[in-house]
């Protein structure tokens, strides 16, 4: 990464207390207002997130960065802020979870990359506790850039004006949002549902950002500097070769940054969807991402000529690289949370369970020995506790020989690492990826 001088951009970091509170509702509401005004909006969303960005790249028109100091280091984020503020006219980060929750957390990234923080606050069920909240939120850990409050789920005008009286003097009030059970986005067991699935989003968007339009935080906020910060130069190690990339409803579940990633090595991305199509296309590597295979189980286990497919692929000695739900659909069979049971495409020995709760949550970093990913023995009771919600049992077959180059991690990979960890797919290309950070 290189550095030149600074640059400025309107920004904005949207947090909460909790999850739950209405962040993506009112980040996807700006969005899409200055938008309609005419404004180049660039959307950024905290910590490892699928859905959100979605309906953010919906709201903005552009597609929606995640950052994390974690994930993807501050040089990736550096950048990728450089990069929006040369174009955009406003910068919105939406943070994850509560404000101070993880480590990193929203609230480090936020004083680390210096925007303003908004908190979203649902006042439903408060009065004055509402200003309690945000000054604890201001002021729990010195330095915390917390600049202004917003009340969402409000029940009348006279409720907001007691949010609104609650607040110390130095947090402004930025308005509220009226309790809308039509524009609350649906949700289900990791969040909320994928854009795609939401009929009626943009008629969603739409109304949130009207009733957002006369309240304070329609206005811009203020500049903010940013370094002007370059991406590292990438070597195209991919030229020539084809990457086929499923996505559909059942794997839906890409970064941008990673498919920008693989364009900059310079790869040609097919995409094909396991659900729709009976075949892979022409292609040197697959890539199956994480998604909902368990939510599309009977068709997924109907397609056989899909992973008949596969397996010509794997057989052929073409890697595959299968990650989260992508590597569930590689087993042989995958148990759902109604106990109906889907066989899948056969290629990794051993049954899939999804469990009723949780099995942990945040972000994971895990050390796997090469035996490992090269799939040969590997230890099925190990990739039970690295997947969180998902457990991995063994059905007492044979391991899958070894020649077959299946790369599955049980978690997502995000863009500052992604060279490195394609360097399996591209292993039989003879390549070697370098200058990624983990």
């Amino acid at each position: 990464m290189s550095v030149g001088s600074s640059l400025s951009c309107p920004a904005l970091f949207v947090a909460a207390p909790a999850s739950g509170q209405g962040k993506t509702t009112v980040v996807a509401a700006l969005a899409r207002l200055h938008t309609r005004r005419g404004r180049k909006v660039r959307v950024f969303k905290c910590g490892p997130d699928f859905l959100d960005p979605q309906i953010h790249a919906i709201a903005s028109g552009a597609p929606c960065q995640n950052i994390d100091v974690w994930m993807c280091g501050e040089e990736d984020i550096a950048w990728r802020l450089a990069e929006a503020a040369r174009s955009a006219d406003l910068i919105l980060v939406e943070g994850v979870m509560g404000l101070f929750d993880g480590n990193p957390s929203a609230a480090e990234l936020a004083t680390r990359i210096g925007i303003p923080i908004l908190a979203v606050i649902d006042g439903a069920a408060m009065a004055n506790s509402f200003g309690a909240i945000a000054y604890g939120l201001k002021h729990y850990r010195s330095g915390t850039p917390l600049h202004a409050a917003f009340a969402n789920r409000v029940g009348s005008a006279y409720h907001a004006e007691l949010l609104e009286k609650s607040l110390p003097p130095d947090i402004v009030w930025y308005g509220h949002l009226p309790r809308d059970a039509d524009a609350a986005m649906p949700e289900r067991h990791l969040g909320l549902l994928p854009a795609a699935e939401i009929e009626d989003l943009s008629l969603r968007i739409e109304r949130m950002a009207d009733l957002l339009a006369p309240t304070a935080a329609a206005r811009l906020p203020p500049s903010v500097s940013f370094i002007d910060a370059k991406s590292s130069a990438i070597t195209p190690l991919l030229s020539g070769k084809t990457i086929a990339i499923a996505r559909d409803a059942a794997f839906c579940f890409l970064y941008p940054a990673n498919l920008d990633c693989l364009e900059s090595l310079g790869a040609k991305i097919a995409y094909f969807s396991p659900l729709a199509d009976s075949e892979l296309p022409p292609c040197d590597a697959v890539w199956l991402p994480g998604g909902y295979p368990e939510l599309h189980g009977e068709k997924l286990a109907a397609n056989r000529r899909i992973w008949a497919s596969l397996a010509v692929h794997v057989d052929a000695g073409k890697p595959v690289l299968a990650e989260c739900g992508g590597m569930m659909a590689l087993f042989q069979s995958v148990r759902d949370i109604a106990d109906h049971r889907h066989v899948l495409a056969g290629l990794l020995p051993g049954q899939v369970s999804m469990q009723k709760k949780l099995a942990g949550l945040g972000m994971q970093e895990v050390e796997l020995h090469v035996s490992l990913l090269e799939n040969r023995n590997r230890s099925a009771t190990a990739m039970r506790l690295l997947s969180p919600g998902r457990s991995c049992r063994r059905s007492g077959l044979s391991p899958t020989p070894p020649h077959r180059q299946l790369h599955a991690p049980v978690f997502p990979v995000k863009s500052a690492s992604y060279r490195r960890i394609v360097s399996p797919i591209i292993s039989r290309f003879d390549l070697q990826l370098t200058g990624a950070r983990r």
